[in-house]
């Protein structure tokens, strides 16, 4: 609920750019002591800034910070990471990259013998140090505070002596005739770098996804292998996706 309540006021401060406590508290059906509260939770991540009265924004990314997105269409997300799990077999190597959808996958892990996984997000490293039978490899590099990622030329050196058979990684939009596509152009070199890395390149997407296209192109539909989404994917997206030869699968 916290989590919740706090997006919403993220939400609404990124829309309008500032707005007063007086105004969010009458938004949200909540008190000012409380909106001042998720505030100042807020400033501490760097996500907004507080002023006399209100609050104004910090980040003009259109994403939302990876933090606020694991609580939204989290079922869904669940599914999707368990349908992923399964495409991994054992002893095999895959690389995971940042996200929440991807994050989802990790307790479907724990029962495949003898894998590694590779990665550049601290979230899924952490989520993974409660399964010492899966190997971790994490890539060093410089941290994107809001991704929890790691980027850069140190991310791409330490990749340079490591393959894997698939790669699973979630996006901010895809689409037949885009692409995949994201919001942050500091890490399109480094991911794709490590897609370079892997036999196979599989995407992991709900069906909000679709038709959502952001300022940076990172690679081609003809790149990706398998996308993994859920019963509410458009079927025109769905189709198309096939037509390329993309084995999709609705989890």
């Amino acid at each position: 609920m916290r989590v919740q309540r706090q997006q919403e006021l993220l939400d609404c401060i990124s829309s309008r750019s500032s707005v007063e406590v007086s105004e969010l508290s009458r938004a949200l059906g909540v008190s000012l002591s409380t909106v001042r509260r998720d505030l100042e939770a807020l400033e501490k991540m760097e996500l907004i800034r507080r002023v006399h009265g209100g609050a104004v924004r910090m980040d003009s990314r259109d994403e939302p910070p990876l933090v606020y997105r694991a609580a939204q269409n989290a079922d869904t997300k669940r599914r999707i990471g368990e349908a992923a799990a399964g495409l991994v077999q054992d002893g095999e190597t895959v690389i995971i990259l940042d996200g929440t959808t991807t994050e989802a996958m990790i307790p479907f892990l724990a029962s495949k013998a003898g894998i590694t996984v590779i990665t550049n997000a601290i979230n899924i490293a952490y989520r993974l140090s409660r399964y010492p039978q899966i190997s971790c490899i994490v890539l060093g590099g410089w941290l994107s505070h809001p991704e929890l990622s790691l980027l850069g030329h140190l991310t791409e050196q330490a990749m340079q002596d490591l393959s894997a058979a698939k790669l699973f990684r979630g996006i901010f939009g895809i689409s037949a005739s885009h692409g995949l596509t994201g919001t942050y152009p500091p890490e399109v070199q480094t991911q794709r770098f490590i897609m370079g890395a892997a036999q196979q390149i599989i995407v992991l997407a709900d069906h909000s996804k679709f038709g959502q296209m952001g300022p940076v192109r990172l690679v081609p539909i003809q790149s990706v292998s398998i996308v993994v989404t859920d019963s509410l994917a458009p079927a025109d997206e769905v189709a198309a996706l096939r037509a390329h030869g993309i084995q999709v699968i609705q989890a």
